[in-house]
């Protein structure tokens, strides 16, 4: 695949005004580096080849200017750090919030064939990569390669004395190195709790993009996400803060080393024990041969890691979704809840075998109706038709007479509540889950939501009440609770239309009869579409619609399919001798 560089340069373009300012700080730190040979030359070439008679005076003098331009250089330094590492992070951030905004708007049909581990590994550990080459990427080829190409090769020569001076600052190196590496330590356990917070959040909301979708809240779920971003790169502002502090702490004993080298090299000098050979070997071999060469085997690592994430960023970025708004729509401000499917065919993306061939389906508006079959028999899939969660390949599926692919996608959403069999609770409080239904919802409404879903009483009697914690999907909760927050939700969603797809069909004899009155309440003045694997809950039905291999074969009340003794007279019979 070819790499998208001008998308990888594209995330900069916001932050031109930070990134002049770091390139500034590495040109200044790098032209500060490469002022001390100079000084060094100068030193060993004048000062100390002419009168010697006052030559300790400007030894002295130009220590004082080394000592200057070594602090200067470290200012330089640790802003290029800081700063770059920020910019890595907040470039870092808007990609994370690009790529999860992204995926929240993807289709069914791409969550089908996709693993949620893999999602995470892209919007977590990819992203990580890509933002230090971000920073990296402009410094390391600035500052090194300008160190690299000013560096002159010399052969070192090591000298007794010059040595034990560098020996004498390594254990002050180790104690500062020892206290920054501890403070990191906590840091870096902050970052790891708080990127265990965005990856449950993700997981969460990816495991629950149905939900997300049918409530057509995926705007929501991006801010929750973003709050989370936010915590993340501010327990990350911490990190940088100790890691420049280490990094440049221990280049400020490099270079303090080196100046000690230089001033009590040239006392040896002056007393004739070391030759000024000696003395330039250790000025360059220190800082301006080691490091470069070591930092640029470490970047082309990075890089090559980075540039495969930016990749498979890329690539998911230009995955579209297979269900958009239409750009010019139907303007609609509510629906009286009529659905029609005219001579609908289906087959599901990756798939070859067909599930409906001109399927026809007329449901009036407030029309309760039940859809009973045999597992396969479609009955879900019309389910997942209506709110558009796929699109027909023939024919059409209408609200109000308005095909659906006419019409505003959240709009359609709008209109139709779902409970569906697998209850999907956020993690939260039992408040929030409700909520779920109508963010913007006073805890009167919540509190009245719950009332009418039987959900109050059983809230009431856990320990924190509506602020009691569900646990991640719920599982604090028993299904038939799980079933009723998510009956409140939809009590406060108020939609015109409703379906039930098997809301039932995991609960006990208790909790189906509690669960069943609160959604015969829910109900009434809606639209109704039930599916059906218990026939006993859908006696009261209107109509009941029976499907077999994607054709409606026998439709009416209970009574009068049981008087025909047809296809359901044999499912109900069937069900009721096990």
């Amino acid at each position: 695949m070819h790499f998208p560089i001008k998308h990888f340069v594209s995330y900069y373009r916001p932050y031109l005004k930070q990134l002049s300012f770091v390139l500034m700080y590495a040109f200044m730190s790098t032209a500060l580096a490469l002022i001390f040979p100079l000084l060094v030359r100068h030193v060993t070439g004048d000062v100390l080849s002419g009168d010697l008679t006052d030559a300790q005076d400007q030894v002295l003098q130009v220590g004082l200017l080394m000592i200057g331009l070594a602090v200067l250089q470290q200012i330089f330094s640790f802003l290029l750090d800081y700063k770059g590492h920020m910019l890595g992070a907040r470039m870092e951030r808007d990609l994370r919030n690009d790529l999860f905004e992204h995926v929240q708007r993807l289709s069914f049909s791409y969550f089908d064939k996709v693993k949620t581990g893999e999602l995470m590994s892209r919007i977590g550990n990819d992203l990580y990569s890509i933002s230090e080459v971000y920073h990296h990427g402009i410094e390391d080829l600035i500052l090194f390669g300008l160190r690299f190409i000013g560096a002159v090769t010399v052969l070192l020569v090591i000298n007794a004395r010059l040595t034990l001076v560098i020996v004498a600052f390594l254990p002050f190196m180790a104690v500062f190195t020892y206290f920054c590496n501890k403070q990191m330590n906590k840091t870096f356990m902050d970052n790891k709790k708080k990127m265990a917070e965005i990856h449950t959040q993700v997981e969460d909301s990816l495991s629950g993009v149905r939900e997300v979708q049918s409530f057509n809240n995926e705007a929501l779920e991006v801010n929750k996400f973003r709050r989370q971003n936010e915590h993340f790169l501010n327990s990350r502002k911490e990190t940088y803060k100790v890691e420049t502090a280490l990094y440049n702490g221990v280049e400020g004993f490099i270079r303090f080393i080196t100046i000690a080298v230089v001033l009590y090299g040239a006392t040896l000098i002056i007393g004739e024990t070391l030759n000024l050979a000696d003395l330039l070997a250790f000025m360059l071999y220190i800082d301006f041969l080691v490091a470069p060469i070591r930092r640029m085997l470490v970047f082309s690592a990075m890089m090559q890691d980075a540039f495969t994430g930016f990749q498979r960023f890329s690539e998911l970025m230009h995955t579209q979704s297979d269900i958009k708004s239409p750009n010019k729509h139907v303007e609609l401000k509510a629906l009286e809840g009529s659905i029609s499917f005219k001579q609908v065919g289906f087959t599901y993306p990756h798939s070859d075998q067909s599930v409906f061939k001109e399927l026809t389906l007329d449901i009036r508006p407030g029309e309760y109706v039940a859809l009973v079959g045999a597992s396969g028999a479609g009955k879900s899939t019309i389910s997942k038709l209506i709110p558009r969660f796929y699109d027909v390949t023939q024919g059409s599926v209408t609200l109000d007479e308005h095909d659906v692919r006419h019409l505003s996608l959240p709009f359609v959403r709008e209109q139709i509540g779902i409970v569906q069999q697998d209850v999907y609770l956020f993690s939260g409080s039992i408040k929030d889950n409700i909520r779920y239904g109508k963010p913007e919802a006073t805890e009167e409404e919540v509190i009245e939501a719950a009332r009418k879903a039987n959900a109050h009483n059983f809230i009431l009697a856990l320990p924190s009440g509506y602020d009691s914690e569900v646990g991640q999907r719920g599982v604090r909760l028993s299904g038939g609770q799980k079933q009723r927050i998510s009956i409140a939700r939809v009590f406060l969603k108020n939609p015109p239309i409703l379906i039930l797809d098997e809301a039932t069909s995991s609960l006990d004899n208790e909790s189906e009869y509690i669960v069943k009155e609160s959604m015969e309440t829910l109900a009434k003045g809606r639209t109704t579409l039930v599916i059906a694997h218990r026939l006993s809950t859908i006696k009261n039905a209107q109509r009941i619609i029976v499907l077999e291999n994607g054709r409606i074969v026998e439709e009416g009340t209970h009574e009068s399919l049981i008087e025909n003794a047809g296809p359901y007279y044999s499912l109900y019979n069937q069900q009721f001798k096990l």
